[in-house]
């Protein structure tokens, strides 16, 4: 039997569609693969982020327990660890941890809360904590350094792109757990020997959320003032800020910017004072030195007028570097009181200012005439630190109140220097920070 013509040209159009119909059914299949292994990838990169985040809290926190002298802030501290341990199990929840045999690495975290809950609990009852427990909290501390610098370096490896996240199968039949990579369990066998620990039973930037203090009795001003003290500030011409926003909430003010958004200043309506201005920019090569950034920094404080500041941490990140200045009260440093100054490392120009923290809290204080005794202050920090100097120092609480300490600036026995602020009215420890030192500058934790 023949087929015509016709016959043929029809069905050699039939056999391209259907090459088409298939090879489109496959791209989407392809596409829809794709799409879930990135999704897969995506969710995963995040736990990990997550992961090596609460990792990250959990051993600066328990390396605060080291120094903690007194069952206050051991309370304050367990509580932190709980919740960080907490959110590291979450994260950790989210991967695929029974393929790697990361049980020891959920029950180390489990662990880490309860026994810090448990040393707590010890100190409430009147009794001090033993060579023995210290013993086991340096431990926890080594092993959750470790932990959280090998999820860390597992972070980095799954952001570069240098560990490939895969499925075995993503159909919804299958019950098989996607392969996150061979190597994540490479740190767990360290947890074969940490602490074996026995006890009774199982167990953030606030400055916006107060009222400002400075501008809740200053005169209101006009806008067209608060564009002059703007343009004084920056050195700039009214022309230069063609756009203006109100801004509402506990700290109204006027927000100018120019044609092209690359510089912003906020002027408060009551007081006229400038809360911030931030310029946009991308620095070049490195020319000053730290030295000369900070005299930058002096320098504009003094050109706004605005003194009895005391330069406290810095950090250079991008180019620029920002100083943190807290008010100094007749040798009280006011920690509440902030200003913050960012300086282009390349020329000196200031891209940065911020002074709303100041404009908040800053108020006339007064002092209590009677103090607890420093040398009985400077008993209550731990043994395990030296001192090395101190001050009166005002803190912030999480209760956005705020309290007078001294604040001893110490050395542990591995160089790491501490701050601990101990009450200067009742002589509690309020409160301990690590002094992060990095080749960029120098935060706290």
């Amino acid at each position: 039997m023949k087929c015509s013509r016709r016959c043929l040209i029809r069905l050699f159009s039939f056999g391209i569609f259907a090459l088409v119909v298939l090879i489109a059914r496959n791209f989407i299949l392809m596409s829809e693969a794709h799409d879930s292994k990135l999704a897969l990838s995506n969710t995963y990169s995040s736990a990990v982020q997550q992961l090596a985040d609460a990792c990250r809290n959990i051993n600066d926190t328990l390396e605060k327990e080291l120094y903690a002298n007194s069952p206050q802030t051991h309370q304050m501290l367990s509580v932190k660890l709980y919740h960080d341990a907490s959110a590291a199990k979450a994260a950790l929840s989210q991967l695929p941890a029974d393929r790697f045999g990361l049980g020891n690495t959920y029950k180390f975290l489990s662990q880490i809360g309860n026994y810090s809950l448990a040393v707590s609990k010890k100190l409430k009852a009147d009794e001090t904590i033993s060579a023995k427990d210290h013993e086991n909290i340096s431990k926890l501390y080594e092993f959750s350094k470790k932990l959280s610098q090998d999820i860390w370096e597992l972070e980095s490896s799954l952001s570069a792109g240098e560990i490939e996240i895969t499925a075995a199968d993503l159909s919804a039949a299958s019950q098989q757990v996607p392969v996150v990579v061979d190597g994540f369990s490479d740190f767990e066998d360290s947890f074969d020997d940490y602490p074996s620990l026995i006890y009774d039973g199982p167990f953030s930037d606030n400055i916006m959320e107060k009222s400002p203090k400075m501008t809740a009795a200053a005169e209101p001003v006009t806008k067209k003032q608060a564009l002059e003290r703007c343009c004084i500030a920056l050195n700039s011409s009214a022309n230069d800020f063609t756009e203006v926003t109100e801004v509402e909430g506990k700290m109204p003010g006027w927000r100018f910017s120019n044609k092209d958004h690359t510089i912003s200043c906020e002027v408060t309506k009551n007081g006229g004072y400038l809360a911030y201005f931030l310029k946009s920019s991308e620095p070049g090569e490195e020319k000053l030195t730290r030295e000369n950034a900070l005299k930058y920094a002096d320098d504009f404080l003094d050109y706004l007028g605005i003194y009895s500041m005391k330069k406290t941490y810095h950090d250079i990140q991008g180019g620029v570097m920002t100083v943190n200045y807290a008010y100094n009260d007749l040798d009280t440093c006011v920690y509440t009181d902030l200003v913050k100054v960012s300086v282009a490392m390349d020329s000196g120009e200031i891209v940065g200012y911020d002074a709303r923290g100041f404009l908040v809290n800053h108020t006339k204080r007064e002092y209590p005439k009677k103090l607890f005794s420093k040398l009985r202050a400077q008993q209550k920090v731990s043994p395990q630190l030296t001192v090395v100097s101190s001050q009166l120092a005002v803190i912030p609480t999480d209760g956005l109140d705020e309290k007078l300490c001294y604040e001893f600036k110490c050395k542990a026995k591995n160089d790491r220097n501490v701050l601990v602020y101990i009450n200067a009215e009742t002589g509690e420890e309020e409160q301990i920070l690590l002094l992060i030192e990095t080749p960029t500058g120098t935060l706290t934790v």
